[in-house]
């Protein structure tokens, strides 16, 4: 393909007199070249006058190229007309060099006032309202397709699951405009167009994928995105973890303003801290100066925080640990899972659990720990935390995350345990090394331990294996390269989708 192609436009009036408007639609399809491109429609009506307008990104084809478009909007005033008949070219800018598409040099395309929508022929189905994803209260997606007449369609269907085919639904399209024939005429390479539509009612589904059926009288075209199925899903779930190392950081306020910035920019929903630090306050503690209080309060919109301590820590502050959540604690809770619940001792662990309903996804149940190092007591520890988890499951729980600080190195005996016991995962294993994941805890290798010799982390997210998720991405926060060192501890975020 070339480097931009225009695929559709669209020059609409409606209205009389005084009262009239028009629309300018441009739809495009682009070589991926890298980040950075500019894309441009450049035009004029019927004053003669050039013009620029930026097209913006819609979404990624299922053979790479990308799909951009602009839209115009002009309502007659009393001192401007409409822009009426309009010519146009495209341009391309990538990395110093320009592409444009003038239609081979014809001195670029033209359209008609109010001759509605015109296709180039060289996508047979265009989807004129392409969404990169599914909105957060969405309940249904709005297709609008631009056929190409030469498929002579007379019926179009799309074929749509919600559950990766197990399951198929096929709703109908109505057609809107265009005659029911495989006429191909127009000016300047443009073609008039058919318009199809139809409304695919999502409910709380999370995903959704769909192809589309054109059937003529003498063949049937399939568009299902170049093999790939037309996929759309709603935001995953974003859990964050980070061991705030209790005030001992200099600079410290500004490093709260740097960890509540990347919770807001990085749109965490989730947030296990550790060493969560407020002064001691003869024991009292002091809620202004809890660290994870801090942080929330900073965020653009606050989240729901549950905060307990555990120990005196570093002489002089209540420790403990916090959950921050996007979504409201249907339930909350908090226990020592160490033998000692001494104030004075370092060895009492305390952890904090919070079931919280996840939109979409369903109920999560999350805990923020930071337990001891092996030899001082991590067994006893991790195995009080997942038998306390694994008896508040029941058939409404999607998922179980152990989240936080459990000062075992992968690799270690700690680590062993985790992965002898059978039921809870090392979710940033499983998103960024699947194989040795596999290998790890589903093939039980004997030999596991070597490929973890240069995995130097204590901090995880453990995932109960029966859970209704799966960990789609994982990566390190608060390096200096990415927002800055805020800790001696790197944060992690992981994404999660239902299965």
């Amino acid at each position: 393909m070339d480097n931009i192609q225009l695929l559709y436009v669209g020059n609409i009036v409606s209205g009389k007199a005084a009262a009239s408007s028009q629309i300018l639609q441009f739809f495009m399809r682009v070589a991926n070249l890298g980040y950075g491109k500019t894309v441009e429609v450049h035009w004029a009506g019927e004053d003669g006058v050039r013009r620029t307008v930026l097209a913006d990104y819609c979404v990624t084809a299922g053979d790479g190229s990308e799909y951009w478009r602009a839209e115009l909007r002009f309502q007659r005033q009393a001192k401007a007309d409409l822009p009426g008949d309009i010519r146009f070219s495209l341009r391309l800018q990538h990395e110093g060099r320009e592409y444009w598409d003038n239609n081979d040099g014809c001195q670029g395309y033209f359209c008609a006032a109010g001759s509605g929508g015109r296709t180039t022929g060289l996508v047979p189905v265009l989807n004129l309202s392409p969404l990169q994803g599914l909105g957060a209260s969405q309940r249904s997606i709005p297709l609008k397709l631009a056929v190409d007449p030469g498929l002579a369609a007379e019926k179009v269907t799309v074929h749509w699951t919600l559950d990766d085919w197990h399951h198929v639904h096929k709703t109908s399209c109505r057609l809107q405009s265009g005659r029911r024939s495989a006429t191909r005429s127009g000016y300047a390479g443009l073609h008039p167009v058919q318009h199809w539509s139809t409304n695919l009612k999502l409910d709380g589904a999370f995903r959704v994928q769909y192809s589309i059926c054109c059937e003529g009288k003498e063949q049937t075209f399939w568009d299902n995105n170049a093999g790939q199925n037309y996929r759309l899903s709603r935001a995953p779930l974003k859990v964050m973890i980070l061991n705030l190392h209790c005030y001992q950081e200099d600079d410290q306020d500004r490093k709260f303003w740097q960890i509540a910035k990347a919770v807001d920019e990085l749109g965490a929903d989730l947030v296990c801290l550790q060493e969560v630090a407020e002064h001691w306050n003869d024991g009292r503690g002091d809620w202004a100066s809890n660290s994870a209080n801090i942080i929330n309060r900073r965020l653009k919109q606050p989240f729901h925080l549950y905060s307990d301590w555990s120990h005196l820590g570093f002489d002089k502050y209540r420790e403990g640990v916090a959950i921050l959540s996007r979504y409201p604690f249907e339930r909350q809770e908090a226990r020592y899972v160490s033998d000692s619940s001494d104030a004075y001792s370092i060895h009492s662990r305390k952890v904090v659990a919070a079931s919280i309903d996840v939109p979409y996804i369903g109920t999560i149940d999350v805990f923020s720990a930071h337990l001891s190092w092996w030899e001082d007591g991590f067994r006893d520890q991790f195995q009080r935390l997942s038998e306390w988890a694994d008896g508040r499951r029941g058939a409404e729980v999607a998922a179980t995350l152990l989240c936080g600080d459990f000062n075992i190195a992968a690799g270690s005996l700690g680590y062993g345990l985790v992965v002898d016991g059978h039921r809870y995962e090392d979710q940033y294993l499983a998103a960024n090394a699947p194989a040795l994941f596999q290998q790890i805890f589903r093939v039980d290798d004997a030999h596991w331990r070597d490929r973890l010799a240069d995995d130097y982390r204590i901090d995880y997210v453990f995932m109960n294996k029966d859970s209704g998720l799966r960990a789609t991405s994982a990566r390190v926060v608060f390096t200096e390269q990415d927002y800055g060192r805020v800790s001696d501890h790197c944060g992690y975020l992981l994404e999660f989708e239902p299965l």
